[in-house]
C-alpha cells in the first residue's frame, strides 16, 4: 500500500537544498512558481492547442489551456484534500494537496512540439522512415524506440528534470510528490502499449527510479510503476477542460452553432428553471457558453472528487485502472463523451485545421533532415562539411558534442525543435531550406 506521509515527499531531485520554509509559501507552491516562471511554460503561448497558427485572440493555446487545467486541478486537490484530511501528514495542508496538483497541471503539456499532436506524429513519423534508418544503427532497441514513439509526456518530463534551469542536474528541482503527479504514465517505451503512451525516456530512467523509490509507488514490472493517486486529478483536470473548451472554441470560430453545444453542457451543468432564466438574460452567445461552461465544470470537479475519495484505498494499493472520469456517475462519463465525439467529428476535421497539420509535416521533415543529418556529420566525419557547421551554429549553447553517444546527441536534437514555437519552426524550415530568402 502507498501512504501519504511518502506519497507527499518534499525532497527535491538530486538532492537539492529545499531551503529555509517562508511563511505563507510551502516547497509546493515554489514548485508552482518555478513551473510558471520558466521559459518552457512561457513558450506554451505560442503553441498550438487544437486550432493551429489562430488568428482569433479568444481561442485556446497551449498556455492558456494550461492555465485554465491548473485551475480546475488546484480546485480539485483542495477539495480532495479537506475530505482526506485525516490521511494526510500534519505538515500538509488541503491546501498542499490543491499546489501539487495545481503545479503538475501547469506542466502537463511542457513538452509538446511545436502544432501539437501532429507534431509528435510528424516527428514519430520521420523516425520511421526507411531511408533514416541508418542513423538509428548505432542505438540500443529501446533507444530507437523512443525516438520512433517521440511522446509529449516523456519529453515534459525531460524538460522538467533535465533542461530548465539546472540542465541536466536536476532541471526545475521540484518536489518529489509534484513530479510523481505529473507522471501520468510512470513506465519507459516499452511499456506504452497500442495507445504507444509513456512518460519516460531511456535518458530519463534514473530520475523515475529515484522518484518512484521516495514516493513508495509500487513497481508492476522492470520499468513499470503505479500511478501516484493525485496524477488522476491531473488528468481529470485535463480531460475536464479540453472536452468543454474545444466546444466553446468550435462556436467561437465558427465550426458549431450553439444549439448544438448547449444541451451536452446543460446535463453536465444540471438542468434547471433557475439555469434557463439565467441563459434567457445572457445577451450573447458568448456570455450563455461562458455560463454554461462555468456550472458545467464545477458539476464535473465536485464529481471527479467524490470518485476520487470513494477509490482512495483503490489507489493507494495501485489496483485503480484507467482513468477517474470514467468511474464518475453516468450523466457525467455521457456528456464528456458527447463532447468529446462533437469536437473529433466538426472541429478536428476542419479543412484549415488538416492543412495546416499537413503543413507541420513538410516543416518538421526539413527541420529534422537538416539538424540530425549535421549531427550524424558531427559525430562520423573529420572534417564536417560547411552547411553541417553552420547549421549546428544554429543550435547556438544547445549543440551536441563530439564524444557524445548517438542518442543522447540525437535526443538534443529533438529538445531543440520540440522546444520551438509553431511560429519560429515555420520560419526556421524557411530559412533553412533556402524558400524564406
Amino acid at each position: 500500500m502507498m501512504n501519504w506521509q511518502h506519497l507527499l515527499s518534499a525532497q527535491r531531485l538530486c538532492n537539492a537544498n529545499p531551503g529555509k520554509h517562508e511563511l505563507g509559501r510551502t516547497d509546493f507552491h515554489k514548485d508552482h512558481d518555478r513551473i510558471v516562471f520558466s521559459s518552457a511554460f512561457r513558450r506554451l503561448g505560442r503553441k498550438t492547442q487544437v486550432h493551429p497558427m489562430s488568428e482569433n485572440d479568444h481561442v485556446h493555446t497551449r498556455l492558456t489551456h494550461s492555465i485554465e487545467v491548473g485551475s480546475v486541478g488546484r480546485s480539485l486537490g483542495h477539495m480532495v484534500g479537506e475530505r482526506i484530511a485525516r490521511y494526510l501528514p500534519s505538515h500538509v495542508s488541503p491546501s498542499d494537496i490543491g499546489a501539487i496538483v495545481q503545479a503538475a497541471c501547469l506542466a502537463h503539456d511542457i513538452g509538446n512540439p511545436p502544432f501539437g499532436h501532429a507534431g509528435e506524429y510528424a516527428i514519430r513519423d520521420w523516425f520511421r522512415q526507411p531511408r533514416n534508418a541508418f542513423l538509428l544503427e548505432p542505438l540500443t532497441a529501446l533507444q530507437r524506440l523512443d525516438l520512433q514513439t517521440f511522446e509529449g509526456n516523456a519529453q515534459g518530463f525531460r524538460v522538467i528534470t533535465q533542461l530548465e534551469n539546472h540542465r541536466y542536474n536536476g532541471g526545475l528541482r521540484l518536489t518529489h510528490a509534484t513530479l510523481g503527479a505529473c507522471l501520468k504514465y510512470p513506465w519507459t517505451v516499452d511499456h506504452a502499449g497500442e495507445k504507444e503512451k509513456f512518460s519516460c525516456y531511456q535518458a530519463e530512467f534514473a530520475h523515475l527510479q529515484t522518484i518512484a523509490a521516495d514516493l513508495g509507488l509500487p513497481q508492476i514490472a522492470p520499468g513499470k510503476w503505479a500511478r501516484h493517486p493525485l496524477s488522476y486529478l491531473m488528468e481529470a483536470a485535463d480531460d475536464i477542460c479540453y472536452a468543454v473548451l474545444d466546444l466553446e472554441d468550435g462556436i467561437e470560430i465558427g465550426l458549431l452553432k450553439y444549439e448544438q453545444v448547449e444541451p451536452i453542457f446543460l446535463t453536465l451543468a444540471g438542468d434547471s428553471p433557475l439555469l434557463r432564466e439565467e441563459l434567457d438574460e445572457a445577451p450573447t452567445v458568448r456570455r450563455k457558453i461562458s455560463l454554461l461552461r462555468g456550472k458545467a465544470i464545477q458539476k464535473a470537479v465536485n464529481a471527479v472528487a467524490d470518485t476520487f475519495v470513494a477509490h482512495h484505498d483503490q489507489m493507494l494499493a495501485g489496483e485503480f485502472s484507467g482513468d477517474i472520469l470514467r468511474a464518475c456517475p453516468g450523466h457525467i462519463v455521457d456528456s464528456i463523451a458527447k463532447a468529446k465525439t462533437l469536437a473529433r467529428e466538426q472541429i478536428f476535421n476542419d479543412r484549415r485545421k488538416v492543412e495546416v497539420e499537413v503543413g507541420a509535416y513538410s516543416t518538421l521533415d526539413v527541420l529534422l533532415d537538416a539538424f540530425l543529418n549535421a549531427v550524424y556529420q558531427l559525430l562520423h566525419s573529420e572534417r564536417q562539411p560547411f552547411r553541417s557547421k553552420r547549421i549546428l551554429d544554429l543550435m547556438e549553447y544547445s549543440v551536441p558534442k563530439r564524444d557524445w553517444s548517438h542518442y543522447h546527441a540525437y535526443i538534443r536534437v529533438l529538445d531543440f525543435i520540440g522546444g520551438m514555437t509553431d511560429n519560429y519552426a515555420q520560419y526556421l524550415a524557411r530559412q533553412v531550406s533556402g524558400l524564406g530568402m
